[in-house]
């Protein structure tokens, strides 16, 4: 039975569309003139059509003489990031998926995927973001072959889902799934692993323990069990329709991961144009999708960086959002997990609670998320809030559990974590910014105190290292953003933040960076915009103004006179140059980026 939406999704969801309008009446043109220029095989040639089959096998040639229907697969693979080692096996698994069903399936392309986790506190991370506009671009590039009824995108981590999604809109006409591998098995806890990286960053432990830890906590193919932006992609993926039911979590290696994947090849297929199940991308990507995207980030606590992604994925589709819509709807949306870094446990915990099947109910149930969307599983979101089993080898969804199994760990409506979502908008004179308020206690979710600016987070840690931030204080660290060095992660900070924290000193961090999503417990006001080199007032901050960040209250202020702000010349980024490390071919990239609340994208400002 269908539930009252509450009122501020109502609102909010119509405001975005009244927004939107013009940019996604065009995208719906668009996308519906590609669908009436029919079939991309039905317009090829026939050379063009020897070419596209010409490594194929017999089998698949025949059936492509037969106008049979094609998928295109686009690939992250590569066998650094653990958890896309798995989609090495992916491709034959879905080519014979696909021959089952009397259809044919290639790799139309391989898009980059660099590892965050290898490039943290590295030049390489100032290629981070931008890589999303990279991938993108590779997914264009891959399908604009014109050769296929749908497509698969396999993806998992960091940028490389929202980069995958935002070429997949230029596409629109398409049925399109996404495909992950599932998350790693538990390691050590990460309780433990937080110990050692403490005690390290304050030289009591060696180089030889934090690796033995990190080896321990990261062991094996799969995505890093922590709830960062990895993770949140996938709760992302299925509240948004594009996964097959209960696809997020199921582990690598497994009978049921495999199933899942030749699924959903075979779904893909009997999505395309002409079926009577025909989803296209386009359509399943709306103004209420998204919502249903950010309610389930504020639900879960994830990561940060979707207050970009989720921003830049919906302006590909026409969709203008902006970080007041996220602030209304955390303000109405509780807290009902906490995953590590918010929680003790990690995401395969989660999953074993009840997972994203008995999210999905509880707040569908509360009416706080869109029942009446298009998914790639059918209409209605209610598919969600069933799991997926093998019965005899079949594979099969039953309902999910009805109450929580571990309410440390996932919890009901009626009994939440917090009233309130997981991030929250701040603002004040330095501009708009945006805080992961459900990872900090509410003890320190208040920080007055003199600032140490910095325009590089190494003379940050150069300072902790020489014992001279023992004290309160706000750290400023500037020309993080888009348009200086690419908006680089700062997560390197957190364990020096939370040591001072945990001596008991009022410390927090203001930044036009970024923070990842493994923010920690200390509060940092992230992304703010404008950022330093972009007349941002952040350039003008000097060590000893005093600085207040209220989470609370969603305050973030330079207790400093206008008129002296005004008169004071900016700072000049000292390190403005982007050289090494391939940083030079991302300078157009970087000269051309959006503010952070735009999505800090190249391709729509």
């Amino acid at each position: 039975m269908s539930v009252p939406l509450h009122p501020v999704l109502a609102s909010v969801t119509a405001r975005i569309a009244l927004r939107s309008r013009v940019e996604r009446t065009a995208y719906l043109d668009r996308i519906e003139a590609a669908r009436a220029s029919g079939p991309g095989r039905g317009k090829l040639s026939c050379a063009n059509w020897a070419h596209a089959f010409a490594g194929s096998p017999t089998e698949d040639k025949g059936r492509a003489l037969a106008q049979a229907p094609n998928l295109g697969v686009v690939t992250a693979y590569n066998d650094m990031l653990s958890a896309h080692q798995p989609l090495e096996t992916y491709p034959e698994l879905i080519r014979q998926a696909a021959r089952a069903v009397g259809a044919t399936a290639q790799v139309a392309g391989g898009v980059p995927a660099m590892c965050d986790g290898v490039t943290q506190g590295r030049p390489g991370m100032e290629l981070s973001l931008f890589s999303r506009e990279v991938i993108a671009m590779a997914t264009a590039v891959a399908l604009s072959h014109d050769a296929f009824d749908g497509a698969l995108c396999l993806g998992v981590c960091d940028k490389i889902v929202p980069g995958l999604m935002i070429g997949a809109l230029q596409f629109g006409h398409l049925p399109i799934v996404f495909a992950p591998a599932g998350p790693m098995p538990s390691g050590i806890s990460n309780a433990d692993k937080a110990r050692v990286r403490g005690l390290y960053a304050e030289g009591k432990a060696s180089r030889d323990d934090l690796l033995k830890a990190e080896m321990g906590a990261y062991h094996g193919p799969g995505t890093c069990t922590f709830y960062g932006t990895a993770n949140s992609n996938q709760m992302l993926m299925e509240l948004m329709g594009v996964h097959l039911p209960g696809a997020a979590f199921v582990n690598p290696g497994t009978p049921l991961r495999e199933a899942l994947t030749k699924a959903a090849a075979q779904r893909v297929i009997a999505l395309r144009d002409g079926s009577n199940d025909y989803a296209p991308l386009g359509r399943v990507i709306d103004e209420k999708a998204i919502v249903n995207g950010v309610v389930g980030l504020m639900a879960t606590g994830g990561s940060t960086n979707h207050t970009l992604h989720i921003v830049a994925m919906a302006r590909a589709a026409g969709i203008s959002i902006d970080w007041t819509d996220f602030d209304d709807l955390s303000r109405v949306v509780p807290l009902l997990a906490r995953v590590y870094p918010n929680g003790s446990g990690d995401v395969n915990q989660f999953q074993a609670a009840g997972g994203l099947s008995f999210l999905t109910r509880e707040l569908l149930d509360a009416g706080l998320l869109h029942e009446d969307v298009l998914t790639v599983a059918g209409p209605g979101l209610r598919r969600y809030q069933d799991e997926p089993f093998l019965d005899g080898g079949k594979l099969v969804w039953k309902p999910g559990v009805t109450e929580s199994l571990d309410r440390d760990m996932l919890r009901p409506v009626s009994d939440p974590f917090d009233k309130e979502g997981g991030l929250r908008l701040l603002t004040g004179n330095l501009g708009r910014a945006m805080i992961k308020s459900s990872a900090v206690k509410p003890q320190h979710r208040l920080v007055e105190a003199p600032a140490i600016v910095f325009d590089d987070q190494d003379d940050f840690l150069a300072a902790f290292k020489a014992g001279q931030l023992d004290r309160d204080f706000v750290a400023v660290v500037r020309f993080q953003g888009p348009q200086a060095n690419g908006m680089p992660e700062l997560h390197s900070l957190s364990p020096a933040l939370g040591v001072l924290q945990d001596r008991g000193r009022h410390v927090a961090l203001v930044t036009d960076g970024r923070m990842s999503g493994a923010s920690g417990k200390t509060p940092a006001a992230i992304h703010l915009s404008p950022e330093a080199a972009d007349g941002g007032l952040l350039a003008k901050l000097r060590t000893g103004d005093v600085i207040r960040l209220d989470a609370e209250a969603g305050v973030l202020e330079a207790k400093v006179d206008a008129s002296e702000l005004a008169a004071r010349q900016p700072a000049i980024d000292p390190k403005a140059s982007g050289h090494g490390y391939g940083r030079e071919l991302f300078s157009h990239m970087r000269r051309a980026a959006g503010p952070a609340e735009s999505g800090a994208g190249v391709f729509f400002r």
